[in-house]
């Protein structure tokens, strides 16, 4: 039992990751990135699938509401960009949370965290490249360039729409028109699977090209969200739009937040796959000139700049059209901007143009990221030796990165995007908690100049009055509350009741809140002992309360996925780990 939990220090890692030591395979990767780079790496990624796609449904569950969860799932990463922040200083080499969690947790939640980092990267890649395909040929029809429905849809989207007899006429028509051959309709979303084909090769080829095209695809997107902001933001306002700000609740009263918090943690998945993406600048470390000081300023610069952007773009959008009206959109930048809304047809054109510029960004900086795990593990003996083959020329980690074009490739035959998007989020909001929790466990450091150093705040009493308060304060607000964590009689709630919700999906956040307050106390009673920092612990509490908002399907597969990965851990990696030749 305790091999499982046999712990890497950093300086055994750093000495694995030498320039052109043995954990690179017989060659280095380039180091050419600095703090700029990073930065736009971090925004390439952060400003994509979420503001162009999951915005609107979004907008639909939370209201203009939505905003403040933008801000808690911000201040949310902003902790846990410290926490990455720490980690990138001491251990400046690929691999990222993994390898972060090798230094303090142990191997098991090592490997648990890199399973887990595939969903993220890989599997976030897939739903990335369904958005990328729905703008792509929505630009093209606007350029009266018709694509076939069944060669643009998954076949998934068109079998679940045809079963439950959606009013979609795109799916419908993918559905009813595909050629049949073999008794097997052909529906295939051809164009996610050729930037998939594109994205790889240009990772393939090397991170100078990949760093060149990722700074030009982020002029571009910044420049038109920001006209976006601005086109809208002064329709909103010159006509008089700022009472869609305030709607009609149930109640008929007007409340920035019509369907109540519940409705604004409702669209946690959207909001937090907005967010996505930021830690993906720490998976480059060893191509970062100078690692230490570069690698904070890239997450938390592209950090604060999209949090900003979502805010001003929420706003924007649910002034400009009334939140009820985002249901099913899912191109709702252009939306907006639609003859019965604020009618300016020519944004819509721009906007499908930098919709396809910013998902290729994305698809560009999550393609890079999941190689760069797999080659660390592969480093510390858990995969075979091929996943951390260097290519001679190009300086890229050759095979994991035709794999990950794989994995990322062949599910977009079979899947779609509801369930990747739920998939991806949950497991990167554990990543997270982990992280922070990992800097807890770490010694602590002197300060060294030129380098980041998370300050430590002695969170002895801070931190159990914190969460004394916030219980003082749920309570005033909602006497109720805690009588209906452990009220199971749904017969009570409408939906159940109408069929709309299952049993399952209802019992699954009380329960969730109650293991959430349940750890708090228990983190309160560590804390006080341990004297831990506050920074770190307010990073586990809002990753935490995040993920109270997932539902039973997200938890069930996300379980079932780390099953999975215990399996080939316990199959081959723990056999082979370098560990056991120390």
């Amino acid at each position: 039992m305790k091999q499982l939990f046999r712990t890497k220090s950093t300086e055994s890692i750093l000495a694995e990751h030498t320039e052109g030591g043995e954990g690179h395979g017989g060659g280095g990767l380039k180091r050419i990135l600095n703090a700029k780079d990073l930065t736009f790496f971090g925004i390439a990624a952060i400003l994509g699938a979420g503001s162009f796609s999951s915005l609107g449904s979004a907008i639909f569950n939370g209201g203009p509401g939505v905003v403040f969860l933008f801000i808690i799932t911000a201040i949310a990463c902003g902790f846990t960009a410290f926490c990455y922040s720490e980690f990138a200083s001491r251990i400046p080499v690929a691999g990222s949370a993994y390898t972060y969690a090798y230094a303090s947790f142990g191997e098991l939640f090592a490997w648990i965290i890199g399973w887990a980092l595939v969903m993220e990267y890989s599997v976030g890649n897939i739903y990335v490249s369904f958005s990328w395909s729905d703008y792509f040929t929505s630009l093209l029809h606007q350029l009266d360039i018709h694509f076939p429905a069944w060669l643009s849809t998954s076949y998934k989207e068109a079998q679940n729409g045809f079963l439950n007899q959606t009013t979609h006429a795109e799916t419908i028509a993918a559905w009813t028109d595909a050629p049949v051959v073999g008794g097997v309709k052909c529906i295939v979303d051809l164009p996610a699977l050729l930037i998939n084909f594109i994205i790889t090769f240009l990772v393939y080829k090397g991170i100078q090209e990949s760093r060149n095209f990722s700074n030009l695809m982020v002029w571009l997107k910044m420049a038109v969200i920001a006209l976006v902001i601005i086109a809208g933001g002064y329709l909103v306002l010159s006509k008089g739009l700022t009472h869609n700000w305030m709607p009609l609740n149930s109640n008929g009263e007007a409340h920035f937040m019509p369907n109540g918090f519940s409705g604004v943690m409702a669209a946690v998945s959207g909001v937090f796959f907005a967010y996505i993406g930021f830690d993906a600048v720490s998976v480059l470390a060893e191509e970062s000139k100078n690692p230490q000081r570069d690698l904070p300023k890239g997450m938390i610069y592209s950090l604060v700049i999209c949090t900003v952007v979502y805010i001003l773009l929420t706003l924007v959008l649910s002034g400009a059209v009334p939140y009820q009206q985002f249901e099913g959109v899912g191109d709702p930048l252009a939306f907006i901007f639609e003859k019965e809304h604020l009618n300016i047809g020519w944004m819509q054109l721009v906007v499908a143009v930098a919709a396809v510029i910013a998902m290729t960004s994305v698809l560009l900086v999550f393609q890079m990221g999941q190689p760069r795990i797999w080659m660390s593990m592969s480093r510390d003996g858990l995969l075979p030796k091929v996943f951390h083959r260097i290519h001679p020329k190009y300086k890229t980690p050759s095979f994991s990165t035709i794999l990950t074009g794989l994995v990322v490739g062949l599910p977009i035959l079979f899947t779609d995007k509801t369930f990747v998007l739920d998939f991806t989020s949950i497991g990167t909001l554990f990543a997270f908690v982990l992280v922070c929790g990992g800097v807890l466990l770490i010694p602590a450091r002197k300060k060294e100049p030129g380098r980041f150093h998370l300050p430590y705040i002695n969170s002895k009493f801070i931190f159990p009055v914190l969460v004394l308060l916030s219980i003082v304060l749920v309570t005033r607000q909602n006497p109720a509350y805690w009588s209906n964590l452990t009220d199971f009689d749904f017969s009570k709630n409408s939906d159940f009741v109408a069929g709309k919700l299952s049993l399952m999906d209802l019992a699954t956040a009380p329960i969730s809140l109650l293991i959430f307050w349940l750890v708090m106390v228990l983190l309160s009673v560590v804390t006080f002992v341990k004297r831990f920092s506050l920074i770190p612990l307010l990073g586990i509490s809002t990753c935490l309360y995040l993920l109270t908002g997932m539902t039973k399907t997200n938890w069930a597969w996300f379980l079932g996925w780390l099953l999975l990965g215990l399996f080939v851990y316990f199959l081959y990696g723990r056999k082979h780990s370098k560990l056991n030749r120390k």
